[in-house]
């Protein structure tokens, strides 16, 4: 026969599980979400984002590599996708957040890479045949 003390136990160790898990991602989106905004159109895996202003967040606070882009008021995800961490450059600015790609004129220009603000790593785009 299970006790009250034991149920009481049970129920409070969850509650604490939930809490960590709820703080974890607050912790993970703060650190590791940025809203940017574009002055033209640019490109990500399998859609355009025409200009204007963006959310780049960590889609999961256990994975660092699936990136999620959403509306400014996060009504609509645009993408969500897999990336691969990269290294900033040594002689990229802190305050730059995206490296973009060479596009063929009339053609969005794609972003390469995501470096969330503050931060010496970042997410590189998976594009095309680098998905195989």
């Amino acid at each position: 026969m299970v006790n009250r003390k034991s149920v009481l136990t049970a129920c409070s160790a969850a509650i604490v599980v939930l809490m960590m898990t709820a703080s974890g991602d607050a912790w993970v989106n703060a650190s590791r979400s940025n809203h940017l905004t574009f002055t033209g159109p640019v490109a990500l895996p399998g859609v355009t984002l025409a200009r204007g202003t963006y959310i780049f967040e960590l889609a999961s606070p256990t994975s660092l590599d699936v990136v999620r882009v959403l509306s400014r008021d996060r009504s609509k995800v645009y993408f969500m996708g897999f990336t691969t961490p990269i290294q900033r450059s040594t002689g990229m600015p802190a305050d730059r957040m995206v490296s973009l790609g060479e596009a063929p004129k009339g053609t969005p220009a794609p972003i390469m890479a995501w470096y969330p603000l503050g931060h010496s790593t970042g997410n590189k785009f998976i594009y095309g045949s680098e998905a195989n």
